[in-house]
């Protein structure tokens, strides 16, 4: 058998977009191609563009799965993966890769387990697999304690916030980007980027798009996402009569483009990073999230966006419409939100960061 290969690090991600968690996976994986390491990518669903970007920019990509979720076939092929490529380091990102990670682990012999989390951790398996991991990151300190609460002791665990660049360039135009994805040009955009699942409470979402539609007609908004409530939320768009204004993507490789042209970003449950609240803050957008977590770390409530409670479900709606409607309040959000994700939020700080505990946990 082949020994391990010293500076090199499988990550094992899902097939996501590049925004949140997808946007923080392509930053660290350049970053540390760019340390020296050798960089491979083991992707354990189907879709989304990161991917295939990470592809284009010379990352060495293993597909090990065609479904949306991680399943036995994804772990099978995970091992095949590993005892070809002998890593030093697999790094996990979320908690079902991190499950798959411990059997990699175990079957190859010297490697280091890293498991990254930007969601507090939930269920038996998670917490085993978490217990077992050489180092845990947890992306804010709500993580972290939950990270503790579930067995992992704290000489394992690092808290690393996370990080981004300056906005590029948007490469589509206004006008393009309706084309593609179905917009209305003339229309104001709302943008939210979730899993479709339960923890992402998208019925807020849905009931706070209906309750917009009363007051303004003029908004159209766009989720980015997949999961197994697809279908569900597709009948219940049709249902309260939101399909000509609820646009539900899949897969998004021109995220970056849209989110210079969104009037908000907005979230409406438990989503890793957010969901885009910090890549939009890059863009100089400012968000509305009901209280999470993710929401608490990234916006400064009534300086870069607004945080409301969960209850009365009427707060979402109606402090999103403020900066809807509201041109001077939007950009002072707006500013505020991109020097906050300059001066708070370095990609740079991110990557040595991770460095430094992945290097810490090979020692």
């Amino acid at each position: 058998m082949k020994s391990v290969i010293p500076k090199s690090i499988l990550m094992v991600i899902r097939g996501l977009d590049p925004v949140g968690t997808g946007r923080q996976i392509e930053i660290v994986a350049e970053g540390f191609r760019h340390a020296g390491w050798t960089v491979q990518v083991a992707v354990t669903t189907s879709g989304g563009a990161v991917p295939l970007r990470l592809h284009g920019a010379g990352f060495g990509i293993h597909r090990l799965n065609g479904r949306t979720s991680v399943d036995l076939t994804a772990v099978r092929h995970l091992l095949r993966v590993v005892g070809a490529v002998r890593p030093a380091v697999i790094f996990c990102w979320g908690s079902s890769q991190a499950q798959a990670g411990v059997l990699a682990k175990a079957y190859c012999p010297g490697v280091r387990l890293i498991s990254h989390l930007a969601r507090p951790p939930k269920g038996l398996a998670t917490a085993w697999a978490l217990r077992l991991a050489d180092c845990v990151i947890a992306t804010s300190p709500g993580v972290q304690q939950a990270c503790q609460r579930a067995g992992v002791a704290a000489g394992r665990l690092e808290l690393i916030p996370p990080g981004i660049v300056a906005a590029a360039e948007a490469r589509l135009s206004r006008q393009q980007l309706a084309a593609r994805l179905g917009l209305d040009a003339n229309k104001k955009w709302t943008l939210c980027v979730a899993p479709l699942e339960a923890r992402s409470r998208l019925d807020r979402l849905l009931w706070a798009i209906d309750q917009l539609g009363v007051v303004n007609r003029d908004l159209e908004h766009v989720l980015i996402g997949s999961g197994r409530l697809r279908l569900q939320l597709l009948r219940r768009a049709r249902v309260q009569q939101l399909a000509e204004r609820l646009h539900l993507v899949s897969e998004c490789d021109c995220v970056e483009d849209l989110l210079s042209q969104v009037r908000l970003v907005w979230q409406s449950g438990d989503v890793a990073y957010g969901g885009a609240i910090l890549d939009g803050m890059a863009h100089g957008v400012g968000a509305v999230a009901v209280a999470s977590d993710a929401a608490g770390q990234l916006i400064v409530s009534e300086e870069t966006g607004r945080i409301v409670a969960a209850d009365p479900e009427s707060e979402f709606p109606r402090r999103a419409m403020a900066l809807l409607e509201d041109d001077a309040l939007w950009a002072r959000y707006g500013g505020a939100a991109r020097a906050r994700a300059i001066q708070n939020f370095s990609a740079a700080d991110l990557v040595i960061r991770q460095i430094v505990a992945v290097e810490r946990a090979m020692a």
